[in-house]
């Protein structure tokens, strides 16, 4: 089954509850090689990218040992170090972003490691050179092997430095942190990404015995230390999802409550809805939002038009851009969608526009929405999802449009979101996977 079949315009009703975050999953059990002790995972979200790295963490000598849907212990007691070398290795770990991850984690603990080429979304270009220059300044040296496919990376011993990262990358930081918790001497690094999930992973690296301080800013120290112990951590509530699911309820004019949406670790997104006009009210660590016929989009003091642009935390995450775009659609008013570091992610919006958008794609990085006001619905039909967050825009619009829709190659939304269609059913939607 491939696809989605969606009847649309119909009002959704309920709770909802965000999965475990995606982004951080990937980050956190790569760390759990970083000893021989047991890591109890919790949370975990139970989709393709997640579950493909499990498989990788396993297929070189990992036990995995199953709790529940969502939890896992993880004890790298007895790890294949050329596993990443392997054929088997590039054949499943091509096709997942989240296996770079694996570097960082191999190269602290066993001072060698295997850089494949990613995989994952194909936004644009997606560059590993600062994942390699932060291993290179530790003291690792690298070189590309033709034959196996990818960088090989070794060092006699990695020692603590001084770096400035020349992008704040989320992967890129934690690749570099993960190997510099066990490298000789204090490494400084700044520019450093600080989103939620880099605050998660050094924090759990610290609970194992790590000496990290600067959590929450850009400039992170990292005292290197001999061994590394067990743990138990649990995942934050994914924010992708909870921006989801408030683009969801704005879109189909529906009551909906986001349970544990983890309110504190959401930075600006909430105000970022509340600028499309959306209302929502925080109770606890819960988000309402009530039933809306009409949202209006905030304007500059000067009466300018909005826009909304990604940035590095704690700035806007550049994976809600596309709901923020398709939420714009029905908006009284118009929206400027500037997608700043993927120059591929707007390529999705002549879906909408078959769909009845009024939108103009200004060049591969700005999007032009005009609102529709609900004056006219948009229509169902026929289409393919690009991408995971694509994806999960144009099942919104789908959700939100008159008649029905197919949403094909949805291996890129189950990639992200688990059990979608089974959660947007127990709220009210109309949807099922059809072959």
């Amino acid at each position: 089954m491939n696809a989605f079949e969606v009847i649309g315009g119909k009002k959704l009703k309920g709770e909802i509850v965000p999965q475990g975050a995606k982004n951080e999953a990937l980050q956190i059990l790569a760390a759990t090689l970083l000893t021989a002790e047991p890591v109890t995972i919790h949370n975990i979200p139970d989709i393709i990218d997640v579950n493909v790295l499990i498989d990788l963490l396993a297929e070189m000598g990992v036990t995995v040992q199953r709790l529940g849907r969502h939890s896992c212990t993880f004890t790298a007691a007895n790890v294949n170090t050329d596993y990443l070398a392997t054929e088997a290795f590039r054949n499943k770990g091509g096709k997942l972003r989240g296996s770079v991850m694996l570097a960082g984690a191999m190269l602290g603990r066993f001072k060698k490691a295997y850089l494949p080429k990613p995989g994952g979304d194909k936004i644009g270009r997606r560059r590993l050179d600062t994942h390699i220059i932060g291993f290179e300044k530790l003291g690792a040296t690298y070189q590309y092997q033709e034959k196996l496919g990818c960088f090989e990376l070794a060092t006699q011993c990695l020692k603590g430095t001084f770096m400035l990262l020349d992008e704040p990358s989320v992967t890129g930081t934690a690749n570099i942190v993960m190997a510099a918790v066990m490298a000789e001497g204090t490494t400084t690094i700044y520019n450093a990404a600080c989103e939620p999930y880099i605050q998660q992973l050094c924090k759990m690296l610290n609970r194992m015995g790590a000496k990290i301080t600067g959590i929450g800013s850009n400039l992170l120290q990292i005292e290197g230390v001999d061994v590394l112990y067990g743990t138990e951590h649990t995942l934050l509530p994914d924010m992708i999802e909870v921006g989801s699911f408030i683009g969801l309820a704005a879109m189909t004019q529906s009551a909906l409550t986001i349970k544990g949406a983890g309110v504190e670790n959401l930075g600006v997104i909430p105000e970022k809805f509340q600028q499309l006009g959306i209302q929502l009210q925080i109770k606890g660590d819960d988000i309402i939002i009530p039933e809306q016929d009409i949202y209006e989009i905030q304007t500059y003091l000067d009466g300018g038009i909005l826009t909304v642009y990604d940035h590095p935390w704690p700035g806007f995450t550049p994976d809600l851009l596309s709901i923020v775009l398709v939420v714009a659609v029905q908006a009284r008013g118009s929206v400027l969608i500037h997608q700043k570091m993927f120059e591929s992610r707007l390529f999705f919006v002549d879906k909408l526009i078959d769909m009845g958008a009024q939108i103009i794609l200004c060049d591969p990085h700005r999007a032009t929405v005009i609102g529709l006001a609900r004056k006219n619905k948009l229509r169902g039909i026929t289409m393919s999802s690009p991408d995971i967050r694509a994806g999960q825009a144009l099942l919104i619009a789908a959700l939100s449009a008159e008649g029905t829709s197919v949403i094909q190659n949805i291996e890129q939304i189950d990639r992200g979101y688990q059990y979608i269609d089974e959660r947007l059913r127990s709220i009210g939607a109309q949807i099922q996977r059809i072959g």
